[in-house]
């Protein structure tokens, strides 16, 4: 059982590691996205209690007002 969360951890470190290299080259509109698509899909999952639309429509909110942060209409 400890192997299985050491491996579990190592795994979430990697993960989080990859995950955030790829975001070195992004925008500062790609990056409030998928931001807000991370916190709007978590949030759409504890709302709904894990519900599988729950956490899809929240990474979407959440993704179009990430999108939409700081934008300056001309």
């Amino acid at each position: 059982m400890k192997s299985m969360q050491i491996l579990a951890k190592t795994t979430s470190a990697l993960a989080l590691g990859l995950a955030l290299a790829g975001c070195s080259s992004m925008s500062e509109r790609d990056r409030n996205t998928a931001i807000g698509a991370g916190v709007g899909g978590v949030a759409g999952s504890v709302l709904t209690g894990g519900s599988t639309a729950g956490t899809i429509g929240g990474a979407a909110v959440g993704g179009v007002i990430g999108n939409q942060t700081g934008r300056k209409d001309r």
